[in-house]
């Protein structure tokens, strides 16, 4: 690793001077890794709706059991990345991920059981729900440990920047997730008879491959163990830690705001599918012909529709939208204050989800859309926000911030509740008041922190 003397802190610039941009990259990947896992998740729910016939409320269990897996591991990864350093908690992750992925194989021989009547299909879709939790728990390590990683590989004042850059990596990964999970989840044979069920499986070892050789990777590289600086010059005292932290406003309403942030992703990625092939409006008989005749089918209501691969590989545009919110708001927050980019982003959201709501035809469908460009920045900087000063105590502070992403696991049954009991544009009112919050925190952060803002240098007294 290349260290220069008196070097002045950049973006991948250390203020001691170490040159950091190498391992930046290498952390990407884990972004990047990730998003496929959560991209894939996000376009399960339908499959099981119609293999399992369950509703889309009991089909938000996926969801529940892989944010549950992030609920039950945040705060020991929190431990285990202070006691392992980043390295080789960043390997046990990709471990974790790797015995995830390939659990998929006996699940599927499970779920193989019930058409021969010796498996329930409840047994079968816990089978699947354990591989979800289990790789969660992994991805639980690499979130915990990345995150806050990407915010000292570089000057202070960028670590909002980087860790958005980082993001736009997982940006990608969610946009090819998706449609391999499509092609996978809700593919078909000759006579058009679903085999999603027997191939479901392929995707998670081609993942669970490549997470065992990012790990070796990982094991031969130089990743240097980077103390982030305390603004509040507060001493790390062991369990007292855990405490210390509470006491900074902009940390606890960090973990609220990522907790709604979160319900509010979770709910509208995972209920994608049922949003674009339930509530478009009519489409031209001409689509259903040529290359991309498998996007489309007819209704029940006797009408051109998305079918659901269709909508599961349209996921990747939307995804395409969130990337582009990613790339820009990296733009934007080297600019401008990171709070005040995530009230506007919040406000934007709100707006969005009410016109989705309203059901105005194709304006609300491309809300939807618009929807993902505005979510893109909440997550990592919400997480920059919350991590602002604390020096030593941010790994542990963050593995409370990777906890609060439980609130995947609650409201996402809380929309599909709403959506069975009316309609799928209904239920965006579930996510339109988690974005409220968040909106409230990002314009209330200066107040909260102390600071005027994330690139401060001082934190004033009285916090």
């Amino acid at each position: 690793m290349e260290r220069t003397s008196n070097a002045k802190a950049g973006l991948f610039v250390t203020e001691d001077g170490q040159r950091l941009a190498f391992t930046f990259g290498l952390v990407c990947t884990l972004f990047f890794l990730w998003a496929m896992c959560n991209g894939m998740i996000d376009v399960m729910d339908k499959h099981f709706q119609e293999e399992l016939h369950l509703s889309k409320s009991q089909s938000a269990w996926v969801q529940f059991a892989h944010y549950l897996g992030y609920f039950l591991m945040s705060m020991p990864a929190g431990i285990l990345a202070s006691k392992l350093g980043y390295k080789r908690g960043i390997i046990m992750g990709l471990v974790i991920v790797a015995l995830g992925g390939f659990w998929f194989v006996p699940a599927t021989w499970i779920n193989s059981q019930v058409h021969l009547g010796t498996v329930s299909a409840t047994t079968a879709f816990v089978g699947f729900l354990a591989g979800v939790c289990l790789i969660a728990t992994g991805l639980t390590f690499l979130e915990t440990i990345a995150n806050p990683y990407t915010t000292v590989l570089g000057g202070e004042r960028y670590a909002a920047t980087r860790i958005n850059l980082a993001q736009s990596c997982n940006g990608l990964g969610w946009i090819f997730g998706p449609p391999l999970g499509g092609i996978f989840f809700y593919s078909k044979d000759a006579a058009g008879n679903s085999t999603g069920s027997q191939t479901l499986y392929i995707p998670y070892v081609a993942l669970a491959i490549g997470a065992l050789l990012i790990a070796v990777v990982f094991y031969f590289a130089n990743v240097p163990d980077i103390k982030m600086k305390d603004q509040y010059k507060v001493e790390d005292t062991g369990a007292a830690t855990a405490l210390s932290v509470w006491s900074h406003k902009h940390f606890s309403m960090a973990v609220a705001a990522q907790f709604f942030y979160v319900a509010a992703q979770a709910g509208i990625f995972s209920f994608f599918i049922n949003y674009m092939t339930a509530e478009t409006p009519a489409l031209p008989a001409s689509l259903a012909s040529g290359g991309f005749a498998s996007w489309f089918e007819t209704s029940k209501a006797g009408i051109l529709a998305l079918s659901d691969k269709g909508a599961a590989n349209l996921a990747s545009l939307a995804f395409g939208c969130f990337l582009a919110g990613r790339i820009s708001g990296s733009w934007l927050l080297k600019k401008y204050s990171a709070h005040t980019v995530l009230g506007i982003y919040g406000v934007a959201n709100v707006v969005a989800c009410l016109l989705v709501f309203l059901k105005l035809g194709w304006f609300s469908v491309v809300c939807v859309f618009v929807s993902y460009f505005f979510m893109s920045i909440m997550f990592p900087t919400i997480f920059a926000l919350g991590i602002y000063g604390l020096g030593a105590r941010a790994k542990k502070a963050s593995a409370f911030i990777v906890m609060a992403i439980m609130g995947g696991a609650i409201l996402p049954k809380l929309m599909g509740y709403v959506a069975d009991v009316y309609d799928m544009s209904r239920g965006f009112i579930v996510p339109m008041f988690c974005f409220i919050f968040v909106a409230w925190y990002g314009f209330q952060w200066p107040k909260l922190s102390g600071a005027d803002s994330l690139h401060g240098a001082e934190v004033k007294a009285g916090h």
